[in-house]
């Protein structure tokens, strides 16, 4: 995260493969908004249950990615979104 905000990034994702993707993605939020660096967007994936989207999504995370969906899927969404700096 430290890096994300000194190097002024547009978004960091996570990969949770640990079922902590509640605690995680909520700490990482949390300690965003306490370093006034709520403008970067925050995305991810892994195993998590269809079922904690909408709530991950309440928490403020742009997308969650479910288990199985293929690289170009997230890079074409980062695409999307992100292209030449462009704000979500």
């Amino acid at each position: 995260m430290e890096t994300a905000i000194q190097e002024d990034a547009d978004l960091i994702g996570l990969s949770v493969l640990s079922g902590a993707h509640m605690t995680l993605f909520r700490k990482l939020v949390d300690l965003l908004a306490e370093r006034d660096a709520s403008d970067i967007v925050v995305f991810g994936g892994g195993i998590i249950p269809e079922e904690d989207i909408p709530v991950l999504e309440e928490l403020g995370v742009a997308k969650v990615f479910t288990p199985g969906a293929p690289t170009y899927e997230i890079t074409g969404w980062v695409a999307e979104h992100f292209a030449e700096g462009a704000s979500a």
